[in-house]
């Protein structure tokens, strides 16, 4: 299938981005970044590329809410949680426990709510994830000049860095029973100024640990713990149960299997000297098939399978370390099966 967004951009100075209306509108409308990343009117030519890429958006971003009522499965933005839910529920961990023999629930590209259904993957703001028990997240992040601009691929999510550094640090200064691990992953242009820039911003912070070897979880209690990725290299290594395009989604019974398979993986490889990682994320954005295969439509389907496959394994009892699961729309109920397997 031709990747008509990659010869867009290719085809003109421009990249495609959404934004809101307004600061608290999830209502959306075109705008374009420049190249040199600076906010710029469109310029487009009319070719059929355009027009084919122009009907694709508007056929995603027409698609409807979808009402599920799965107990694994959450797409509403407001968090709803129940009458003395334990959110520092680290604090019930063995403070010697390394970090990577931990079950972590995470969420994947876990500033993505705005652009419409094909770019967005979470409901609700980071506060509310952490809040519900989230500990992993995964932000992608473009430097320009100055500045370090949370993203998903081409979308700007409306916040920055420091916005979420702030957010994390008041969550653990709330909680400093916790930790979260957080992946920065370089997005866009100039990828290499993404380590630059986040090491100057967080030069001599105790409450950040950036060393590569797997501390024990009273080490980093309170603490943001980086996590490396190919070119963000600060903090413990990460193993990743995915290999090159898995994301890619076209039957959901194939996405069952291959996340079984990962989880198996995990439950094998977690407890050594690398923090494990499995996703149960997906989109069939960008292929044929799968083509309206949003990462909602996904996480609608794979969600309440995860949390049965889970439950299943709960209720034979036996210790099961499987790292971090990183999810898209996760539920309440599908976090806490998720912590359940450290208790």
């Amino acid at each position: 299938m031709i990747n008509y967004q990659t010869k867009y951009i290719a085809y003109t100075p421009y990249v495609f981005c959404l934004k809101p209306v307004k600061s608290n509108s999830k209502h959306i409308s075109p705008c374009f970044l420049s190249q040199n990343g600076s906010p710029r009117r469109a310029k487009m030519k009319k070719t059929n590329v355009d027009r084919v890429l122009c009907v694709s958006l508007l056929i995603l971003m027409s698609s409807g809410k979808m009402d599920s009522h799965s107990p694994a499965f959450n797409d509403k933005a407001q968090l709803v949680l129940p009458e003395f839910y334990n959110i520092g529920w680290m604090k019930e961990l063995d403070g010697n426990t390394l970090l990577s023999d931990i079950t972590i629930p995470g969420t994947h590209d876990t500033m993505a709510l705005y652009g419409g259904p094909a770019a967005e993957c979470q409901a609700w703001s980071l506060e509310d994830q952490l809040k519900a028990g989230i500990r992993y997240i995964d932000l992608r992040v473009y430097a320009f000049k100055n500045t370090l601009y949370l993203m998903h691929g081409i979308i700007y999510q409306h916040s920055k860095f420091t916005m979420a550094l702030d957010t994390l640090k008041a969550f653990l200064s709330e909680f400093p029973s916790e930790t979260v691990l957080v992946r920065v992953k370089p997005d866009l242009f100039d990828k290499s100024k993404v380590q630059e820039s986040v090491e100057k911003l967080i030069e001599g912070d105790s409450s950040v640990w950036m060393k590569s070897t797997i501390p024990r979880l009273d080490e980093v209690r309170g603490k943001i713990v980086f996590v490396q990725e190919d070119s963000f290299l600060l903090g413990v290594p990460l193993s990743e149960t995915d290999t090159k395009g898995d994301y890619k989604v076209i039957h959901i019974s194939d996405k069952e299997k291959e996340t079984f398979q990962h989880l198996n993986q995990a439950m094998k490889e977690c407890g050594g000297n690398s923090i494990i990682l499995t996703y149960s994320s997906g989109t069939g954005i960008g292929t044929f098939e799968g083509m309206f295969l949003t990462p909602k439509k996904v996480a609608e389907k794979i969600n309440p399978w995860l949390y049965d496959y889970l439950q299943m394994l709960l209720a034979e009892g036996s210790p099961v370390c499987f790292g971090i699961i990183a999810m898209d729309f996760p539920s309440v109920d599908l976090i806490q099966t998720v912590i359940k397997f450290n208790m």
